[in-house]
This record gives C-alpha cells, structure tokens and sequence, in this order.
C-alpha cells in the first residue's frame, strides 16, 4: 500500500476540482481505501483531493518565482521570433538550416515550459477571494453563474497562442477539453468522493436507535388504542389491552400485500417523465419516472369501482388495528431484507449517515442509499406511493364509517374540513413529486427501518388519526369556525407551496428573468443562498406553512381532548429536529457563506421566536 505524502493539518496548495486553480487548503484526514485526501479551505469548504492535486508550499513558491524570473525574456524572444516568421511575411526560396530548426523547436518547448510555469493563483487585485466566493455577501444578478463557469475555464489569451501555434500535443488537448466541460466540472464538484465511514450518530447513537425501533411501533398502537376509547383522556393510561390472537388477522395482511402491489403495479407502469437524480458519489446519475399523480388518479377509480359493487371500504374501520400490525410487521421484513441486501453493496452506494460500522444504527438508519431491484427503486416508491395514497384511502373509509355508525345522510362538517385538507396536501405532494427528489430522504438518508416504518406505518395510520378520532367521538362546528379554519389552512399552504416554488424554480433556472427581484448569497459551489422573498423571512418558511396547516387539522376536532392535536405537537418536535440536521449539513456544505446567510435571516422557522 502506497504511503501518504502528506500529514495531516499539514498546509499545502490544493487546487479547486476543474479548475487550474490552486489554493491554500489544510489536510484534514486521509483515506487508505480510496487514497483521496480531505482538504479544508478557509471558508470550511471540505473537498477530497487525489494526492496529484496536492502541491507543497516550498515547491509552489519555488515555481512561482522560477516562472517570474524566466518570463520576461522568453515573451521578448518568442514575440521577436513571431515577428521574424510572420505568417503573413513568409521567407520564399529561403530554408532553415539544421540549427534554425532546432531553435525554433526549442522556443516551441520553452513556451510550453513557460506556460506550465504561470502561478496558478489568483492576482491580489482580484474582487473574488481564494475559494471562488465573492466578498459582497448579496446579488440579485445573474452574473455570479457565468462568473462561477468562467472561474473554472482556462486563460483565454493562453488558449490562443497554444491554438495557433500548435503548441499542445492532441492527447492534451483533448484531456484538457474533457476537463474544462461544464458536467464534468459538476460532476467532480460533487462527486469527488465516495461515503465516509458516518462519525456523528443521530437520534441518541446505538442505544438511542435501539429504543426507537420499539418506541415507535408502541406510540402508534398507543394512540389507535386510546381513540377507540369512550374517554381518550391522556390520564387514562395505559388502555385496556386487546387479545394478541385479536391483533393478526392473515385476510388483512393479503388485502394490505394486495394494496402494496397495486402500487407497485401502477409505479412501474411507462406513463410520465423519466427525470435525473442528484449525482450520487460514484458520478452516476439515477433514473426516476414520475408518475405518483398518475398512480392517485388510478387508485381512485380502483376505489370508485369497488364501491360502484359494493364494497364496504368501512372495513378499514373495523380492522384498523390489525392493518396496522400488518403494516409494521412488512416493514420490519422489508428492514432486515434491506439490511442483508445492504451488506453487499458496493461502497460508494451506501447512505453517507447509515455507514457507521454498527448493526443497529445502520439498520435504522439505512445502511444503503438508493436500493434498486432492478429499475424499481425502493425507497423512492415508499417515500409517496403506499402510505402516502394509503393515508386519503383511510380518511375516506373514515368518512364512510362516521356516516354508517351515526346514520349520517352526509358527513359531519368536522369530517369534511379534515377530509378536504389533508386530500389537498396528498394531491399537491404527488403533482409535485419531482421536488422530493432534493429532500434529505432521497439525497441523504438510507433506507432502513427509520423510513421503511415511517412510510408504510406512520405517515398513514397516524397523519389520519383526526379523522379516526372523529368516527368514535363526533365534534360539531359552526360554519364560522369552519370559515377560519379553512383561512388558517389556505394561508399555511400557500406559503408552503410557494416558499417550495420559490426554491425549486430557483434551483432549475436561477438566470429566469422572473426571478430577477431575488437576492442571494452565492457559495463556493456554485450556489446561491436565497435572502429575499419567503427565504429571507425564516430560514425554512416551508415548515411554518406545513406547521400551520397541521394545526388547521386539529381544530375541527375541538378542545375536548389533546389526543387529535398529537400530530401537531409531533409534526412541531420532527421539523425542529430536522432543521437541526439541516443546519449542520449546510454548514459542513457551505461554510462561511452559511454564516453569512444565517446573520442575514437570524429566525430559523417561527418569526421572532426561533
């Protein structure tokens, strides 16, 4: 095994991945496996570096100077030459002699000499810093991209010269070409390097983990058994337990088998686009199609066929319980499948937060990012598809069981506004399902029993707990409060959605004219750091819309009882934690552009509160 030709917190020049610029970095750490070495810029930028990308301090001055010393004179003989051997004054009837020749060659080879020796660093008088970013914090133009392309192209007068005198060998050339395309600058940005061992463990590390893998199970039978209670208070603990014979039904597990198939049937049917993932680490980009809206609008008049003959969708009621053992029990089989599965694959596809080493982390977390049986991708078509439809399917058998059980011409107002939202939140996420391919889940998490429970168990047996509550204990509402409940919800939405419009339209085309008021903060990657519109009111305005609307789905169900605000309080404690998360990945990505942002919007998701 090669050893390493530089220490760690050792300064060295490191030059910026597709570009011929070198900059003063700090070695942070080494990998023996790929043999890349993590380098540190000023601003906190990390990036891996091949040891070839790597120059010392001494050697770096030692060039710079050599280059200085030797220049001047070698510009005056070849632009002497240059005009001695005019293209446009040819020498007729005249040959070179031997030595002329080998003169000429050898001003070729010392302009090539010359050219390799130019400091590859940025003059003093620059207005760009060492890292690339800007020293104005904030621009509403769109220069900084062309800026930013231009930072990572070579130096056009020296591109001439080297063009019309033939100075570099086609082999080079072509290298130089591949190098300087604008993907390939993207691609070696992102993808330098493959997932590190993870070092910081979330959520408690193992012995926190270990205890969530009970603990959530347990909370979503908790709260389903204190709903069918006559008296749902919180002082009523622990309810009566069922018979665990009671519990499993093999019917409800194939019917829930069935309705997972239907749904996978309808992903992998070829109606939708077909759009790219983020580059993983390997450089590869994945394949998704989308057709989640197209599933919903089958899976409709799947639902409209069975009740056209009859079918008592209230079933769902009746066996609420049991489908959602049958729920969990398929998702710790598809966990340990995805664990076993996860052990053997290569490195570089593994999730950069569930590679720590230890079984019950990992499997948590999810030890591989983006697993695949073929083109059918797990977790991407759990994300939305079986919980998600599943969610407004059970909603519906709600309704239909309030209006049986109390003999209902019609459902209760309650029931309606609880039905209308959470229908309007399932059909804006699949319309827009294209955006979840940028989420933390997609990019950043595995796919382990964390989002295996929370996709087929959680999102839909208790995202509808309100309408289940309201089944066992009708709340009756007058049309004014109804009126501002349904206010409350428009407005969370609406800064939900746009606040997601805002940022995604942002990402696609930040050179749209339509986005011209904008301002931002551009980064060392090329990004920019939105600081006006909904993005310079709180750091994450779309957990404030989505809070919001969460609290509008609580209130149809009145004061009686805190259990239907559960999701509420919940919804609050997971997207405070995930904006922690957030917080730090942005901070290692960014730097001291982040810093920046966040001096700029101090309110992370509540105005003046937090």
């Amino acid at each position: 095994m090669p050893s390493r030709k530089f220490a760690d917190g050792e300064v060295v020049m490191g030059r910026w991945p597709g570009s011929v610029l070198y900059y003063e970095v700090q070695v942070a750490s080494y990998d023996d496996v790929a043999h890349l070495y993590t380098v540190k810029y000023k601003d906190g930028t990390e990036l891996a570096l091949k040891e070839s990308d790597i120059r010392t301090l001494s050697s770096f001055k030692h060039r710079k100077s050599q280059s200085s010393s030797s220049s001047p004179s070698r510009r005056s003989s070849s632009r002497s030459r240059s005009r001695s051997r005019s293209p446009g004054r040819p020498a007729k009837g005249r040959r070179r002699s031997s030595s002329q020749s080998r003169e000429h060659k050898e001003d070729k080879k010392k302009t090539v000499q010359e050219t390799n020796l130019v400091p590859l660093k940025p003059s003093e008088n620059n207005t760009r810093s060492y890292n690339g970013e800007p020293e104005s914090t904030e621009r509403n133009d769109t220069s900084f991209i062309a800026l930013e392309q231009q930072k990572f192209k070579p130096d056009l007068d020296i591109e001439r010269v080297l063009e019309h005198y033939s100075l570099r060998p086609r082999k080079e050339e072509k290298k130089r070409e591949e190098i300087y395309s604008e993907k390939k600058i993207f691609e070696t940005m992102k993808t330098e390097k493959a997932p590190p061992k993870t070092k910081e463990l979330e959520f408690g590390g193992r012995i926190g983990t270990f205890m969530l893998i009970f603990f959530l199970p347990a909370t979503v039978f908790y709260l389903l058994l204190m709903c069918k209670q006559d008296d749902p208070s919180i002082m009523n603990f622990p309810p009566p337990l069922p018979a665990l014979e009671s519990l499993w039904e093999t019917r409800v597990f194939g019917v829930f088998l069935l309705w997972f198939a239907l749904q996978a049937l309808f992903y992998l049917l070829p109606i939708g686009k077909v759009v790219e993932g983020l580059p993983l680490s390997s450089g590869k980009k994945l394949h998704y199609r989308i057709n989640g809206f197209y599933a919903f609008i089958l899976t409709a008049a799947a639902i409209g066929a069975l009740l056209y003959f009859q079918f008592e969708l209230h079933y769902l009621y009746d066996h609420f319980m049991q489908f959602a053992v049958s729920a969990a029990a398929f998702s710790m089989g598809l966990s340990i499948f995805l664990y076993i599965r996860s052990l053997k694959a290569p490195e570089e596809e593994l999730a950069p937060s569930g590679n720590s080493g230890y079984l019950v982390y990992d499997f948590f977390i999810g030890h591989e990012l983006n697993p695949r049986i073929g083109s059918f991708d797990l977790k991407y078509f759990c994300e939305l598809r079986p919980g998600l439809i599943g969610w407004v399917v059970i909603n519906l058998a709600m309704l239909l069981a309030e209006m049986k059980i109390h003999n209902l011409s019609m459902p209760s107002l309650s029931m309606i506004l609880v039905n209308s939202f959470q229908l309007l939140y399932v059909v804006d996420a699949l319309w827009n399902e294209e955006a979840v391919l940028t989420t933390m889940d997609i990019t950043h998490d595995g796919f382990g029993f964390m989002l295996a429970f929370g996709d087929l168990v959680w999102v839909p047996f208790v995202y509808s707990l309100q309408a289940f509550y309201l089944v066992g204990h009708p709340t009756t509402i007058s049309w004014p409060v109804a009126a501002a409940i349904t206010i409350l919800n428009c407005i969370g939405y609406y800064i939900f959605r746009s606040a997601n419009s805002q940022k995604n339209n942002f990402r696609r085309n930040p050179a749209d004219p339509k986005l011209a008021y904008l301002k931002f903060i551009p980064t060392a990657t090329g990004k920019g750091l939105l600081v006006t519109g909904w993005w310079g009111f709180v750091r994450h305005p779309n957990y404030l819309g989505d809070i919001i609307m969460a609290l509008a789905w609580s209130l149809p169900c009145g004061f009686n009882h805190i259990l239907p605000y559960f999701y509420v309080i919940y919804f609050i404690c997971l997207l405070v934690h995930r904006e922690a998360r957030d917080e730090h990945h942005c901070k290692q990505k960014y730097g001291l552009a982040w810093e920046k942002y966040c001096q700029r919007v101090p309110y992370r998701i509540f105005p003046y509160i937090y």
